[in-house]
């Protein structure tokens, strides 16, 4: 099961309480359930769901999960051929026959997700009712989310961090928040006066909404806490939102797709981030970690080899595009391929294998650096990458966009002392007019090698 029984329990205890509002728009409990259940009857077996966030989109959404019914939920600004690809290869040919809005069995699946891959058609993987019911457990008591939140994830619901807290909330019971498309403005409107608790966002997000915030005089005294994924906290997105909402606890964690949650951390109202660091804490409730090596043997701590988890929130596989590496499954233990380490029970993140940099023998992770990067003064965001080097094999570079005016190597170089051992630190830096971005609107570290390589404009070297 994910959600359905316990939507028919809020709209039965409190029906007129507000379960959804998108923009202006707003269902209670009642309404959201009588609205799906209209829909069930048109409902397939499988339903592929491609537009904008509107109420409309979360009524379907609610009614193509409904039962034993399978949905997908696409990006709705991809090309609309690849659309129509995705389509074209989830959708089956069988009719749902089962017409009451209640849960399936837990072992079937509900959500077929999409993730990015080396290909132009994105990877397809599948997730259990159960899994997603053990997830719901699991970020419920991590993040101490209540009936009495009210959270808003601005961003779209075809994103998977914001459908997890849509589904998340109408499992919990507590009101969810988003808008018709993101705006700055209307955010701060919806903190302003709906009475928002929660706050879901990537950090690029948070580092927007709590500048603007500041600048703007918006109260955001009143959220209680703030969810970060996608990317570690930098210490500047840390100082602005501590400023912004001062009495909000800051959670980061890390996941994956394929895995859900892996582990996480709570940073208190004022206390202080590990500026530069790449711990992103202890392994989420329920969640066993370790790190193996290739042929799945355990390494001692501090030893750097493939993130593992044993979890009953991991996905059941992929529907095509595994290559055999993006999902393995090592005597139990299954990773994705991230490499980390841990240390005194904390994990820390280094990155992909396949973006790792050898330099001169040694092992360079382009989070670490750009992790580093990002917390000198006066950077906004930086990328890092290995660029071919006769003498070392690859040499560490690294672009930078400044948060204001210009910046130096010097500066840069001077910036990075207590933060990043020497023998990882950039022999190179450039200052970036855009970030180098894939056709998919992805940071590529590709692309900055291509453009300091065909010595585009755009990445201009620092002396």
């Amino acid at each position: 099961m994910p959600f359905l029984d316990k939507l028919q329990l809020w709209a039965d205890q409190r029906p007129h309480d507000t379960a959804v509002v998108v923009g202006s728009s707003r269902l209670t409990w009642a309404g959201l359930r009588d609205a799906a259940a209209t829909l069930i009857g048109d409902a397939a077996d499988m339903t592929v769901l491609a537009e904008p966030n509107s109420n409309r989109f979360i009524e379907r959404y609610v009614a193509a999960v409904a039962g034993d019914r399978r949905c997908a939920v696409l990006d709705p600004e991809w090309p609309a051929p690849m659309i129509d690809e995705v389509a074209s290869r989830i959708v089956g040919q069988g009719a749902a026959s089962d017409t009451e809005l209640v849960d399936g069995d837990p072992s079937t699946t509900f959500l077929i997700g999409l993730t990015s891959g080396t290909t132009s058609v994105p990877k397809a993987f599948t997730r259990s009712r159960r899994s997603w019911q053990v997830s719901f457990e699991a970020s419920i008591e991590f993040f101490g989310l209540s009936q009495d939140d009210r959270t808003l994830a601005p961003g779209p619901l075809s994103a998977s961090l914001n459908l997890y807290a849509l589904s998340e909330c109408l499992y919990a019971g507590a009101a969810f928040h988003t808008l018709a498309s993101f705006d700055v403005g209307d955010a701060h409107a919806a903190i302003s006066h709906d009475g928002i608790t929660r706050l879901v966002v990537a950090p690029t997000m948070l580092r927007l909404l709590s500048e603007r915030g500041l600048a703007g005089d918006v109260d955001a005294s009143g959220i209680r806490s703030i969810v970060c994924a996608g990317s570690k906290l930098d210490a500047r997105t840390l100082e602005a939102a501590r400023r912004w909402a001062p009495r909000a606890s800051i959670y980061e964690y890390y996941g994956a797709s394929e895995l859900s949650f892996v582990s996480g951390t709570r940073l208190a109202a004022g206390e202080p981030l590990d500026a530069g660091g790449t711990g992103i804490g202890l392994p989420f409730p329920g969640v066993e970690l370790c790190i193996l090596d290739d042929a799945g043997q355990a390494l001692p701590d501090g030893g750097h080899g493939n993130i593992s988890v044993r979890s009953g929130m991991v996905s059941n596989g992929y529907l095509w595009g595994d290559d055999g590496q993006a999902l393995r499954c090592l005597d139990g233990w299954y990773t994705v391929g991230d490499q980390g380490f841990l240390e005194n029970g904390v994990l820390h993140i280094l990155g992909r294998r396949s973006d790792m940099i050898i330099t001169s023998g040694k092992n360079v992770y382009p989070h670490e650096v750009e992790l580093a990067l990002a917390s000198v003064p006066g950077i906004d965001v930086a990328v890092a990458a290995g660029a071919p080097d006769d003498i070392r094999g690859q040499k560490v570079i690294a672009g930078v966009v400044p948060s204001y005016g210009a910046v130096t190597a010097t500066q840069l170089r001077s910036g990075l002392d207590g933060l990043l051992a020497r023998d990882k630190r950039p022999l190179q830096y450039y200052m970036l007019s855009e970030l180098p971005m894939t056709d998919r609107g992805k940071v590529s570290r590709k692309v900055l090698l291509d453009w300091v390589k065909n010595h585009d404009p755009r990445a201009q070297p620092l002396g």
